[in-house]
């Protein structure tokens, strides 16, 4: 039975939200896809991530490695800003609806992959889809609900993201071992086609009077042109210096069109940035707080692992479950803020303790030597993760009560964009300050401990955390000690132990300066301004950008 068209009246800046008229299995159904969409992206970003070592084994592509997570990181970073504004203005239906299509198309053809090519072609494309789907589900509560229901699932779906974080590299082991890694790609299938019939079934649609002649492709072309080599110089670090011609070159090229992106944005009638919104107390300071999170939250999964299978020797089959305690930790805190700041008249505190919080847990990790327990790491991760869960719906909600309504695409997309590419500069920066200090930590430890010179053959070369403390190559070096006798087993131990306090103190350093960043977000927070959660207001006939009920 279809619903009555609702209209938005123009002296209104929320609006109707898409809810008023539909009935409750209508509401659920429309939440309920738009969540499985939000699952479908971010689950696939954990899940493939356990199945690689099995696909370029199979494919024999170790030197595209790491462009399939780049091209897909680009290119939905990329995509991000672009559709949160066309959503703003089409509608945000047909581009959950295509997001979701193609992302799961796309899964297809990345299960179909005959070489590491391909893969990274599909991935990239992968990524298109990606970036619209984060772009607009978050925007999509915006539309469905007021502000003080709509903290509440914003809280709810920031606890989902934190669940695919934990299932992600479980189901992932599973699959690839019992199924294949193909299936990692072609899971995608059953939940994507779910979300699309609820989709397609309970949400309604947004009559909109946008032309093809609105967007501004002049915007979207210079905006890619810079994202592109930004984002691929920042991945490249890992393994090329900042001083590198490389590095540099496409560091120029991004300013130069990011500098233009910015004049060109002036003149356009339809921005998809519109940098007047940073005149706005609310949104610029969520935008430097997303950006700062983003930049710890990374800091911090990146190396936990190293933690655990660096300084403390744990032996893990899959490095992604060690962050479980993590996630665990901002489900539970994002749940809470979101319930909690609709009855907070100031709830901007909750976001600077939340803030507080996290601080305190990168200091607590920066202390963690190779004597620290397991547990005092799982509480430490605990309390970081709780103290990002508690940023994710509130400053979203915020802004998106802060702005006029067509902006809510704009402002939800921006939220997800300067925090992914503050997460992009923290691996890159903080992954910078891990490889030119380790070896220099190592040296110290090792020079402490006044060995003969043959221990030296037990020392691995290079700086590369990941290579040194490569299970097979410690049980090798292990083995070549063991034929010394037992001074050589006891050698190799003392250097061994060395290394581990050399990684614990440059981990140290690491922690401490993702904790100094985090001290700007903690600053930034107090000036939130509080803007009321505001409810629904009945609307009038016979405007623009009415929307009405599926059938």
């Amino acid at each position: 039975m279809s619903q009555q068209p609702q209209r938005q009246p123009a002296s209104d800046p929320q609006g109707t939200h898409l809810t008023e008229g539909l009935g409750r299995w209508a509401t659920i159904g429309v939440v309920a896809g738009t969540m499985m969409a939000l699952l479908l992206a971010a689950l696939d970003q954990t899940i493939v991530g356990t199945a690689m070592p099995r696909i370029v084994a199979e494919l024999n592509g170790l030197s595209y490695y790491s462009w399939v997570i780049t091209a897909y990181l680009v290119a939905s970073t990329i995509m991000v800003p672009i559709a949160g504004k066309l959503g703003d203005l089409f509608g945000r239906k047909p581009f959950l609806l295509a997001g979701m299509v193609g992302f799961v198309a796309t899964s297809a053809l990345c299960g179909q992959s005959h070489n590491m090519l391909e893969l990274v072609v599909f991935r990239s494309i992968q990524g298109l889809f990606g970036g619209t789907l984060f772009a607009t589900v978050f925007a999509v509560i915006g539309d469905l609900f007021p502000p003080a229901r709509r903290a509440r699932l914003q809280g709810l779906f920031g606890a989902v993201f934190g669940l695919s974080s934990i299932l992600g590299p479980t189901a992932g082991g599973y699959i690839t071992d019992n199924w294949g890694w193909r299936w990692v790609f072609y899971v995608n299938l059953p939940v994507g086609l779910i979300a699309v019939l609820l989709v397609v079934a309970t949400m309604p649609y947004v009559r909109s009077r946008a032309s093809l002649r609105d967007i501004d492709w002049l915007g979207a072309a210079v905006l890619s042109a810079g994202l592109v080599p930004l984002m691929i110089a920042l991945s490249i670090t890992r393994d090329h210096a900042w001083t590198s011609p490389e590095v540099l070159a496409l560091l120029a090229f991004a300013g130069a069109m990011l500098v233009s992106f910015f004049f060109v944005e002036r003149r356009s009638e339809n921005p998809i940035v519109p940098f007047a919104l940073f005149k706005n107390s609310t949104f610029s300071v969520s935008m430097i707080v997303g950006f700062i999170s983003g930049f710890g939250m990374f800091g911090t999964i990146i190396f936990v692992p190293l933690v655990y299978q660096g300084v403390l020797g744990v032996t893990a089959t899959n490095s992604g479950q060690l962050l479980t305690p993590m996630m665990l930790g901002l489900i539970v805190a994002s749940t809470i803020v979101g319930q909690a700041m609709v009855r907070i008249r100031y709830y901007r505190f909750l976001g600077t303790a939340g803030i507080a919080v996290m601080l305190v847990g990168m200091w607590l990790l920066s202390q963690v030597t190779v004597s620290t327990s397991r547990f005092e790491v799982v509480r430490d991760i605990v309390i970081v993760g709780a103290g990002l869960g508690s940023t994710f719906p509130l400053y979203l909600t915020a802004v998106q009560s802060a702005l006029p309504r067509q902006f809510l695409g704009v402002a939800s997309s921006q939220v997800q964009f300067w925090r992914q590419i503050g997460g992009t500069l923290g691996t890159a920066i903080l992954g910078a300050v891990l490889s030119q200090r380790l070896s220099v930590k190592i040296s110290e430890q090792l020079g402490a401990l006044h060995l003969p010179s043959q221990a030296l053959r037990f020392v691995p070369s290079g700086g590369n955390p990941q290579s040194i403390f490569d299970p097979t190559a410690i049980a090798a070096r292990r083995a070549q000690a063991a034929t010394l006798g037992p001074q050589g087993a006891a050698i190799f131990d003392n250097v061994l132990h060395a290394i581990r306090a050399g990684l614990a103190a440059t981990l140290h350093e690491v922690f401490l300066y993702g904790a100094a960043i985090l001290v700007l977000a903690l600053i930034a927070s107090v000036f939130l301004n509080d803007v009321p959660l505001r409810g629904p207001v009945q609307q009038q006939p016979g405007e623009e950008g009415a929307p009405i009920a599926a059938a």
